[in-house]
């Protein structure tokens, strides 16, 4: 069995004894890992692009800024919080998942109320400036709330879900991952519409107010109460101890060596998974934060094209169980081609919006693409790489796919600002991911080769 040290801990607030010792549960206390990982992932939806897909047009009026202007205030608060987290990643190797998931927890919350702030921050601070410095003002209080935001809860409080969920399961972890990513993915699909009605009925700043509240209050507390760090520390074994019979299938599943950041950055393999998982978060935020634009270029009602979030859940989530279902069976290069293959489809479909086939294949392709990064996202590290350095290797592919996510809205933007039009960018986003699946049919495990 792999096994990585026990963190020494006194009987303080944070032994894995206090509140209650997890190895007294009833059933394997995993799955209550995947419970409370999959509310911290729901949590991070204020930082992440459908979180602000209905802000978009409000901040645009109230900040007095342009469509592009404020993409690359998004851009620029991403690239930061992104290069932020290859250091917050080791840090979360030496906190853990418990302190790092309760930190981020209320720091987002405290975010979220910044920025229910941010347009009364602008007014006061250019009240005594010349006219010509208010969109300086609102593109660095904007830009400076959208680096918070994207620090803590897309970028710190994803990664500690994902990552919590990759240490307490090995054979299960795909089957683990994937019971969570179906509540994921509808919280993502239905959190457009949800979000698009708490602005209606209590404004922009109501709405980031009222869910700082509930990420304080709520996800702070449950992340210090039900969070362990490593099943070791509580006197458990990955998957409860519950092996399967040994297959030929199963050796790509065995770790041989725990590989350190730079042993990882050093292979082809982290290379491949890296950058397709960062073009899907150049895709996908850019598409999802220019949603409503997108679909008044194809003459689609902002209704009808927020509606197409929920049969593409649906897509997703059967994509994400047959995944986690095949994925110990199968090399997970395969799938990563799969996942390209939708990433192409999907764009093709966004092209093609208008036609009859466009609306199938722009389901389908984005269900595909979206349903497998979530998978493979949460697999590949710990199994390629190990558990012991996991949040400084997934630290780094964090920090990719952030930057990645930042620089979609900006391209997006700024290419329908100068073509007055998105078709030039979405070409591009057909292209890029055919390449990534070609070369994915060369990323094998390195723990083959160990």
């Amino acid at each position: 069995m792999e096994s990585i040290p026990q963190r020494q801990q006194g009987r303080s607030i944070w032994s894995p004894s206090v509140p209650f010792a997890a190895n007294r549960c009833p059933f394997f206390y995993g799955w209550v890992i995947v419970f409370v990982a999959t509310l911290g992932s729901l949590f991070s939806i204020p930082g992440q692009t459908m979180g602000f897909s209905v802000f978009t047009d409000v901040l645009m009026t109230e900040l007095g800024l342009s469509r592009a202007q404020l993409s690359t205030a998004y851009c620029v608060g991403t690239v930061a919080s992104g290069l932020t987290l290859p250091w917050l990643g080791r840090l979360l190797d030496r906190w853990g998942e418990r302190k790092m998931g309760a930190a981020s927890a209320v720091v987002t919350g405290v975010v979220l109320f910044y920025l229910s702030c941010v347009v009364l921050f602008v007014n006061a601070v250019a009240r005594g400036l010349p006219d010509a410095w208010r969109p300086v003002v609102a593109f660095a209080a904007i830009s400076l709330g959208f680096y918070l935001i994207r620090a803590s809860a897309q970028g710190v409080l994803s990664m500690v879900c994902r990552n919590a969920i990759g240490k307490w399961f090995n054979f299960q972890r795909g089957f683990a991952l994937a019971v969570s990513g179906i509540l994921v993915s509808f919280g993502f699909s239905v959190a457009p519409r949800a979000l698009d009605e708490l602005v209606s009925r209590f404004g922009y700043d109501g709405a980031w107010r009222w869910m700082g509240i509930l990420t304080i209050a709520v996800m702070g507390p449950l992340a210090w109460l039900l969070f362990r760090d490593t099943p070791e520390e509580s006197g458990l074994e990955m998957d409860g101890g519950d092996r399967p019979v040994q297959r030929r299938e199963n050796l790509d599943m065995k770790i041989h060596r725990e590989f350190t950041r730079d042993e990882s950055l050093a292979t082809y393999s982290f290379w491949i998974f890296n950058l397709s998982f960062a073009f899907y978060a150049f895709y996908g935020t850019a598409f999802t934060f220019h949603i409503i634009s997108l679909g008044e270029e194809i003459g689609f009602s902002r209704e009808r094209i927020l509606t197409l979030f929920f049969p593409m859940a649906a897509v997703s989530v059967t994509t994400n169980l047959l995944f986690g279902w095949i994925n110990p069976y199968l090399r997970l290069k395969y799938l990563l081609v799969l996942m390209n293959g939708g990433g192409v489809l999907g764009a093709v479909g966004l092209l093609s919006l208008a036609s009859p086939w466009g609306v199938p294949a722009y389901v389908i392709g984005n269900g595909i693409a979206s349903g497998g990064f979530v998978s493979l996202s949460g697999i590949i590290w710990p199994r390629f790489f190990g558990r012991l350095h996991l949040g400084a290797i997934s630290g780094v592919n964090m920090s990719t796919m952030v930057i990645a996510s930042g620089l979609g809205p900006m391209c997006f933007g700024w290419c329908l600002q100068i073509a007055e039009s998105y078709r030039p960018v979405l070409l591009m986003s057909v292209f890029v991911p055919g390449i990534f699946g070609l070369l994915s049919l060369w990323a094998d495990n390195p723990q083959r080769a160990s």
